[in-house]
């Protein structure tokens, strides 16, 4: 949630991420520090709305929820098409959804660190830096 305080960094947030901060869970502090300012796909953007909607919210309010947060969404485009499709085979092992891989897409696309509460990922062979919000 926005606290008028600048960002540690610039990150892109996992949708896993945002859920842990929304729900209080460990290692939302790791990412409330990043907020304002971090990145947030779009895709990750519609993965949280809808777990907030399946939780009773109204996508009004879901998207009310994302706005406090203030991240930037940035689109799901062309730029992260490939780099999504080829995390796909890397990837499937490991399990990784279509928002695991647009997040990483656009971390990689920007050059910034992926913030994700998916331990899975620590294994992933990327270029992208993966950090882990617990331990």
């Amino acid at each position: 949630m926005k606290t008028g305080r600048e960002a540690i960094s610039a990150v892109v947030l996992d949708a896993s991420a945002v859920l842990a901060l929304l729900n209080g869970e460990p290692g939302a502090e790791a990412v409330s520090n990043h907020l304002p300012g971090a990145y947030l796909s779009a895709v990750n953007a519609a993965e949280v709305a809808g777990k907030l909607v399946d939780g009773g919210a109204s996508p009004e309010q879901a998207g009310q929820v994302l706005d406090r947060l203030g991240a930037r969404i940035a689109a799901f485009d062309r730029d992260d098409v490939v780099p999504a499709a080829r995390l796909r085979a890397a990837s499937r092992s490991f399990g990784l959804s279509l928002g695991d891989r647009a997040c990483l897409a656009l971390a990689l696309r920007l050059g910034q660190p992926a913030l994700t509460a998916d331990r899975a990922w620590q294994d992933l062979e990327t270029s992208v830096e993966v950090r882990l919000i617990r331990a």
